[in-house]
């Protein structure tokens, strides 16, 4: 058990804790949090814990001087897990990660780490509605699901492909969908009978993944061409496509379900795409090669992680303008919300 988070560890680790979100309609935006902004600094081997009230990251955690990619915090903010990823690239030559450390993030240390038994390239961690850590292990071609508290692996689901990359779990807590990056394949799991549905042919290669607040709509960006897949969670096909600037990385839809964000690192931009028309409508100029995007819980915010500048952009996202930068660690890339009591 992790002793650090007491009784409630237990709860939500155990699912007795978990959201509730209406099947098939979408969440209406929660009142602003209080929270510390999570940020992988890949380049620099840490977790970064930003303090939002100073605009400042306030401390750095080391990884363990391998990097981690990607980042999830507890429900209750006080634990941050970070898969270590390796030092290659996706589907290139180098080491393979084979733990996930744990960061305790008010007291600004790594307590500890799950050994996953082999290598296998863990990396996009998702915090499931059963209270279980959701992680890709690209090298199994499978998702491991993970107890928080026994830090086990309890079971995994095989995606039957390579490469799977980034995760998403739907918000009704069904179904998960991996973006695999070298296939250019989307899989669709059921995440209760811990299998998967339908590997979804999408490209040549994608990058990252999203889904709509009423789990209508997938989205994967093609590496091949500047356009942005959508599969439609019905029938598990490519619905359509939707035409932008330029070829897109990280994508993510806002709370209200009407736009959808995409990262342009060629462009040093984001695009904005009207999800009622299907159609891009706009960019927005950030810092040099952005990556990942978070949006803050009441959804009036958006978080851009900007890998060559070591800055997170802050756009706000009534007048779509970036209303402040944060200074982060070098090759910021994955983001994760930390709420605090």
């Amino acid at each position: 058990m992790i002793s650090f988070n007491g009784h409630f560890a237990w709860l939500w680790a155990l699912g007795l804790i978990v959201p509730v979100v209406p099947v098939g309609v979408p969440s209406a935006p929660s009142a602003p949090a209080n929270g510390y902004l999570l940020v992988c600094n890949k380049a620099d081997h840490s977790l970064g814990i930003v303090d939002l009230k100073e605009d400042k990251q306030v401390a750095v955690i080391p990884d363990g001087g391998v990097t981690g990619h990607e980042v999830a915090a507890s429900p209750d903010g006080r634990l941050a897990f970070v898969p270590i990823y390796g030092n290659s690239g996706v589907g290139q030559p180098g080491s393979s990660g084979h733990s996930i450390a744990i960061m305790d993030v008010t007291q600004h240390e790594r307590v500890g780490e799950m050994d996953l038994g082999k290598a296998v390239r863990p990396h996009c961690p998702v915090i499931g509605p059963d209270g279980m850590l959701y992680v890709t292990a690209e090298l199994a071609h499978a998702i491991y699901i993970i107890n928080p508290a026994t830090r086990k692996v309890v079971g995994s689901i095989s995606t039957e492909q390579p490469e799977s990359h980034m995760f998403i779990i739907s918000n009704d807590g069904r179904r998960g969908y991996t973006a695999n990056v070298g296939p250019g394949t989307v899989t669709a799991l059921d995440l209760k009978a811990r299998k998967p549905i339908k590997v979804i042919k999408v490209s040549g290669h994608v990058q990252r993944i999203s889904i709509t607040p009423d789990d209508h709509f997938v989205f994967t960006a093609d590496q091949t061409s500047p356009r942005i897949a959508v599969i439609d969670t019905q029938t598990n096909q490519v619905h359509s496509w939707i035409a932008i600037p330029d070829i897109a990385f990280g994508t993510r839809v806002t709370l209200d379900g009407k736009w959808l964000l995409a990262t342009l690192p060629s462009r040093d931009q984001i695009a904005v795409i009207d999800l009622k028309s299907m159609k891009f409508e706009r960019t927005i100029p950030v810092p040099k090669a952005p990556q990942e995007i978070l949006l803050r819980p009441d959804g009036k915010v958006a978080f851009v992680s900007c890998d060559s500048s070591h800055e997170v952009a802050v756009i706000d996202l009534g007048n779509w303008k970036v209303e402040k930068l944060i200074e982060t660690g070098h090759g910021v890339d994955g983001m994760a919300w930390a709420p605090l009591e």
